[in-house]
């Protein structure tokens, strides 16, 4: 709480002078109110057009578009401040000169036209995230499923003892007990050893959890720390946040999924009930790709870089058929498309038999909504497990207002009844689906950079199934008949879902 309240007393005085700055000109310019009216309300109007010829989901564009033309003037600044990418400009600097260290390294040999062969569709999507983000598709070697977050964490910690040249560690929240004490145990042990190792956690994500004192005494153990985006003022840039969770260990191990390093994720401490979360480990080449994520980050904000040669060559491909299939990617609000939105649209387009989902939240943008809706109409049987106890009161509300039209369509709710479900992921037609951190909410689908893994004919996907079955049969079903009925519901679900993206 008291890395917040500094925060609050560092920010505060700015905006006041912000305001303070605003009366006064406003003061000065009042002989010419008329004239300047005018001149903002046309410049609110051009706003208008402009954002309804954008390429933004229509959920997003009604609640700007109800700012603007309720409080033009006021509607018009939150939009330039909050509303508009050109905010993205410092990220997208950054992030272009850590991709510019990168280009001498080499990667594995994708193998799409091997993937062709064997089912051209499938390979056509995984085509599609592979042009928007420049990561290869590769046989998936090896790799583990982990139904809960505990299960995860005492595989990272004997995959730590085992590192010999290098430890990047990024997460949104990154939080001292258990969990991660006994992970910077081990790290500060292999840092002696002369292993490189690095964290980087997202400054917003972490705000009440990890402090400047926190990134001191790793610093002093030999462990490199950086903020992602630190939250010094409030400004457009701050919207966008590293939900990005990834443990790589010399270039050949990868932990990542849903799992934050704090004690609620292990069941080590009760928040919120029973926390169920899920992750994997990949092994072999398609580490690779989560090296290069984790180095162009930190080489885009970082004023000691990760040398190319670092991790070039640290794994090799493996001539073996292998595990199925798997692209590894991140996604990014500066991508001309949403990557991971239109990703699910595919999926539930390919789908014939099964789709189902795990979220935390659910909060759809009208394409994928409307890609939900048309999957289950057409016979596809879709599924989404949610918790059962909330963490957000408001967000657990906003999530239930789209319940009826889902269900009217035919998909299938289920409450996780013990407690709160962190888990990130789907399997549509036990052959293709996606572990990883993203949410299907606005935030997750549109403004965060987020981590993705694409499967297909992975044995991990037959885990993760029985896995999905076994949650299931602890969860409440939710139906038409018992989420309720009436005109102040349907108000209320209303407005709910046009602030949605603000959430």
């Amino acid at each position: 709480m008291r890395k917040i309240f500094q925060r609050i007393f560092a920010v505060v005085p700015a905006v006041l002078l912000q305001f303070a700055w605003m009366f006064l000109l406003l003061r000065w310019l009042a002989p010419y109110a008329a004239v300047l009216n005018f001149i903002l309300t046309l410049l609110a109007l051009l706003y208008v057009l402009y954002i309804i010829s954008s390429r933004h989901e229509s959920t997003y564009k009604i609640l700007w578009l109800l700012a603007i033309l309720a409080f033009p003037i006021t509607g018009t600044i939150l939009y330039l401040c909050f509303g508009n990418r050109k905010t993205l400009r410092p990220i997208r600097k950054r992030l272009e000169k850590g991709r510019a260290t990168l280009t001498e390294a080499t990667m594995a040999t994708d193998v799409r036209e091997e993937l062709e062969e064997i089912n051209c569709r499938v390979a056509r999507t995984f085509c599609y995230v592979q042009e928007l983000t420049g990561l290869p598709v590769m046989r998936c070697e090896n790799a583990e499923y982990y139904p809960l977050g505990e299960l995860a964490w005492q595989e990272m910690l004997e995959s730590l003892k085992a590192a010999k040249r290098f430890i990047f560690v990024e997460y949104f929240i990154v939080e001292p007990g258990l969990m991660w004490d006994s992970m910077v145990e081990i790290m500060s042990e292999k840092a002696e050893q002369g292993v490189d190792v690095r964290v980087m956690y997202d400054d917003l994500g972490s705000i009440s959890t990890y402090t400047k004192e926190n990134v001191l005494q790793l610093r002093r153990k030999g462990i490199q720390c950086m903020a992602f985006n630190p939250l010094l003022f409030v400004t457009g840039t701050a919207n966008y946040r590293d939900h990005r969770k990834m443990l790589i260990i010399d270039g050949n191990v990868a932990f990542s999924g849903g799992i934050n390093l704090a004690d609620e994720y292990i069941n080590h401490v009760e928040k919120y009930g029973h926390w169920k979360d899920i992750g994997f480990r990949l092994t072999g080449a398609p580490v690779q790709n989560y090296t290069r994520m984790f180095a162009e980050f930190w080489n885009a904000f970082s004023d000691n870089p990760i040398a190319v040669n670092q991790f070039t060559g640290t794994t090799e491909a493996s001539h073996l058929i292998g595990d199925g299939y798997v692209l590894s990617y991140y996604d990014s609000p500066i991508y001309p498309e949403p990557v991971s939105n239109n990703l699910y649209i595919e999926l539930l387009t390919l789908a014939t038999d099964t789709a189902w989902f795990f979220t935390p939240y659910l909060m759809l943008g009208d394409t994928l909504l409307d890609a939900f809706v048309r999957a289950a109409r057409r016979g596809v049987d879709v599924r989404i497990i949610m918790p059962g106890i909330p963490d957000k009161a408001l967000i657990y509300r906003m999530s239930r207002s789209y319940y009826s039209v889902l269900l009217q369509a035919g998909v299938k709710i289920y409450e996780y009844t013990p407690g709160f479900v962190h888990a990130k992921g789907c399997i549509i037609d036990d052959e293709i689906g996606t572990i990883g951190t993203v949410n299907l909410d606005y935030r997750s689908l549109f403004l965060h950079f987020e981590n993705n893994s694409l499967f297909y004919k992975a044995s991990l996907l037959a885990d993760m199934k029985q896995d999905f079955l076994r949650t299931q049969q602890k969860c409440r079903e939710r139906t038409m008949e018992n989420i309720g009925h009436s005109f102040r519901k349907w108000l209320v679900d209303g407005v709910l879902q046009i602030f949605a993206p603000l959430c």
